[in-house]
């Protein structure tokens, strides 16, 4: 079982992240990570160019801080399986690069006073990768290392195909599928997660009423109770499917031992989905 981490804590999770790096690449440069989860709290605190702090409540720096040690714990234990192909110390930098901008769409320009970055929902993924270009083109990144970023930030799309991100080679689609699979299991497992759901309604009615009748799927939930009850059959219907068939179950590499041995974030999910039944049972 992993240890605990309070992602609530950026340092905490930047001192696990900088451990495994420098577990998997002893001879790499050790003020990596330090320095790009700078970049990413300075990005998320509005201190870039004239974009404001985040303001979405779901979406906030501590829903990419679940993802981004869930990635990290998962590229450490398909590497320690020897998967090939084999991960790189470039890949695994760019992979952490792009699991922390991939939510940086939500992120307002300053004279965008109308509502929170949830009004953003639909059209996020595009903006986080547009971000992305904008801000790692100042940190002297290459025009390919931030097609690579994109293209993996793309993964994250509920509706993503998949086959149309022209992905440079097998490796970085194996890394933005473990992106995508990190960003779905990092949220739902956390320990908060069910309290979080009136939240993520708020953000989804948000969206809802900004896109009106483009809206689409976020538009079918009245009430968060509604999305609580929905949440068993998103992880049977959606969640599970996309895991196992899209991202080629990439989840395994997080068991201990792998591939059969338990998965602490699968097992935090279902006592999450749990939690939910158990409400609705008290319900009158």
């Amino acid at each position: 079982m992993f240890a605990h981490v309070d992602t609530r804590n950026p340092q905490a999770v930047e001192e696990q992240v900088r451990l495994t790096y420098r577990n998997l690449f002893p001879r790499s440069d050790h003020a990596f990570v330090s320095r790009v989860f700078a970049w990413a709290r300075q990005c998320f605190a509005g201190q870039f160019a004239d974009y404001q702090p985040i303001d979405a409540r779901y979406h906030d720096f501590e829903h990419t801080l679940q993802g981004t040690l869930c990635l990290t714990r998962l590229l450490h234990g398909r590497h320690a399986a020897h998967a090939t192909p084999e991960l790189t110390q470039h890949s695994f930098e760019l992979a952490l690069l792009a699991i922390l901008f991939h939510d940086t769409g939500y992120l307002k320009k300053r004279g965008d006073t109308d509502g929170t970055g949830a009004k953003y929902t639909l059209t996020h993924v595009t903006r986080s990768a547009d971000f992305a270009c904008e801000f790692l083109s100042t940190q002297g990144l290459s025009p390919e290392d931030i097609d690579a970023i994109r293209n993996m930030i793309r993964c994250t799309g509920v509706n993503a195909d998949l086959r149309a991100i022209p992905f440079h080679d097998a490796l970085e689609r194996t890394l933005g599928y473990a992106l995508a699979t990190a960003d779905l299991l990092g949220q739902m497992a956390a320990p908060d997660y069910v309290e979080k759901l009136p939240i993520l309604f708020q953000e989804f009615a948000e969206a809802a009423r900004h896109d009106g009748p483009n809206a689409g799927r976020l538009a079918i939930y009245r009430s968060a109770e509604e999305l609580a009850r929905n949440t068993p059959s998103f992880w049977a219907n959606y969640v599970l499917p996309k895991i196992n068939k899209d991202f080629e179950s990439l989840h395994l590499f997080l068991s201990e031992p792998y591939p059969h041995g338990p998965n602490s974030y699968l097992q935090a999910i279902q006592t999450n989905l749990e939690r939910i039944g158990k409400m609705e049972t008290r319900e009158p």
